[in-house]
């Protein structure tokens, strides 16, 4: 049996009161992780009585986070693998997300769906197709009474990347990478099962909110908060809310929340409106991390006790099953300023002295069982602040993709993942600039379009962690770049001018060269992942039709 199973079903038998809460804010339900388990071996019961083998891929499709814990425990507990599939958003076309499912349903070549409410109605598009399907409220069967073997290379998890095109990919994460890689971070992290706190709204289609604040709580028996990114968006200061009634001491999210919440949190009057002085914890993840908008949150958190060292910069991809290197706990925010012309133009992070600069957070050590490297194009070792491509190995690291073409594999002959991420290392810590294709050459310069899209948002007018650079004829004489971003003002062409013109000066200030346009949008029309990430490239074809039509 896999560590990663017998570690599940000793938390699920081990008597302890840990558990978790849903339902917040209107209803909230509490259960104990000994509660799910019991409910866990129920539905492994039923699966294995409707003939699930070993090995078998299960999608699970379901919003409530009370019944999606104890569905991937039971898939698990009954030897078959997990896939959560993506969502649709209120702007998504119901009928695209229908096609994109069933692609996904055939890559992975799922042989039973889960469907929760409120997705039943999938179910008359699965019958279309010939997919066999079951509802969570039929499932429970006899108790399993022993889980069904499997080894530390079978497949635990086939995380769902959100690329930028239409074709589907989703990382393959064995048993194996999925305990090594929870473990590391829990040692990074310093955790204390007793009094650690979790409190997340991420989406559980995400690697970060299905890894980082589900398995692994469930697993090791983390007291565990959880609402959904609906209830986040309704109403961003019940995050706050809730570390505060619930004594929360760990969470996370992406940089371009914390920019929301430092707003949020500077407009509350009161300054007793919350307790915030608990958190230890506030990982910064999964998109760059903007030094400015942690300040913002830090700033306006200091009013309700929070310390400013809680912000932990972290660096992590579905690749390494969710973690590659944490800051210290404690430590806070820590910039490397170096000189910008010697990045772009030398490919070296040298302490800047004056003239121009760029900043970048460092974002810790590589996690306990991970080694690293920075290699130049010829793939041949760079030295200490020296930029070159970010590689990764170790037991966390995972075998491959599955792709509608087939499987492909993440790791080269010595094992080493080719991250696709440019940065460099400082003593060991990791610093990243941005991701190699998405670098815009110009003038024999490496521009990163983070520079570029924090100049943008910095305009006001521009909403917060919505502009996006990308490049245009890329790779020719003719290279150039626009900047595309969204704004409550697009429908005013007066306030419009203003923006760009406005855009465009902070671009040239921030990083010496002239965007060839500038487009302001409405809100909701940058394409975005399902859990609200920027897609850059498509976001490029987008740009690249809009100046076409000009």
């Amino acid at each position: 049996m896999s560590k990663f199973v017998d570690t599940l079903r000793a938390t699920g038998t081990g008597g302890r009161d840990k558990g978790f809460i849903t339902g917040e804010p209107h209803a909230p339900l509490r259960r104990t992780w000994a509660e799910v388990h019991v409910t866990a071996t129920e539905l492994a019961g039923g699966l294995v009585a409707g003939g699930l083998r070993p090995g078998t891929a299960v999608a699970v499709l379901a919003a409530d986070p009370a019944v999606i814990a104890p569905a991937v425990q039971a898939v698990w507990l009954a030897g078959g693998s997990v896939t959560m599939l993506h969502q649709p958003t209120p702007r998504t076309d119901l009928g695209e997300w229908a096609q994109d499912t069933l692609k996904v349903l055939g890559m992975i070549e799922a042989g039973l769906v889960l469907l929760g409410s409120p997705f039943d109605a999938l179910s008359g598009v699965l019958d279309e197709h010939g997919i066999t399907y079951r509802k969570l409220t039929d499932l429970a069967g006899e108790p399993l009474s022993e889980p069904v073997h499997v080894d530390e290379d079978a497949t635990a998890l086939l995380q769902l990347t959100s690329g930028s095109t239409a074709d589907p990919k989703a990382v393959r994460i064995t048993h194996r990478n999925l305990m090594a890689n929870m473990t590391a971070m829990i040692t990074a992290s310093k955790f204390d099962f007793e009094a650690d706190t979790m409190v997340s709204w991420l989406p559980l289609f995400h690697d970060m909110g299905m890894v980082g604040f589900l398995t692994l709580p469930m697993t090791f028996g983390i007291e565990l908060v959880k609402v959904s990114p609906v209830e986040f968006l309704g109403g961003p200061l019940l995050w706050f809310d809730l570390i505060s009634r619930y004594h929360g001491t760990v969470t996370a999210a992406p940089n371009f929340a914390y920019a929301i919440a430092g707003r949020r949190l500077s407009s509350v009057e009161d300054d007793g409106k919350y307790d915030l002085s608990r958190l230890r914890i506030a990982l910064n993840g999964a998109e760059p991390i903007d030094s400015a908008a942690v300040k913002s949150f830090t700033d306006a958190g200091a009013r309700f006790g929070m310390n400013p060292g809680c912000v932990l910069c972290a660096y992590g991809m579905a690749e390494t099953t969710l973690g590659v290197s944490f800051a210290a706990p404690g430590d806070g925010l820590a910039v490397d300023v170096i000189d910008a012309d010697e990045l772009e133009a030398g490919k070296r992070a040298v302490p800047a002295t004056d003239g121009r600069t760029r900043s970048f957070p460092l974002l810790g050590y590589p996690l306990p069982g991970l080694e690293i490297k920075i290699v130049d194009e010829n793939g041949d070792v760079r030295g200490d602040r020296e930029v070159g491509l970010i590689m990764l190995r170790g037991e966390s690291v995972t075998p491959g993709y599955l792709t509608v073409n087939g499987p492909v594999s993440t790791q080269d002959e010595h094992g080493w993942l080719d991250t696709g991420d440019e940065g460099y290392l400082i003593d060991g810590q990791v610093v990243v600039c941005g991701r190699r294709k998405d670098v815009i050459i110009m003038g024999g310069r490496n521009i990163y379009p983070t520079d570029i899209e924090r100049a943008a948002t910095s305009v006001d007018g521009v909403r917060a962690g919505n502009a996006v650079a990308v490049r245009l004829d890329a790779g020719t004489r003719r290279e150039r770049f626009a900047v595309a971003l969204e704004s409550n003002r697009a429908n005013d062409p007066e306030a419009v001018k203003v923006i760009k013109d406005e855009v465009a000066a902070k671009v040239v200030d921030a990083a010496g060269v002239r965007p060839y346009a500038v487009i302001v949008l409405p809100p909701g029309n940058l394409p975005k992942t399902p859990s609200g990430k920027l897609r850059r490239a498509a976001a490029g074809e987008q740009v690249a039709r809009m100046l076409a039509k000009d």
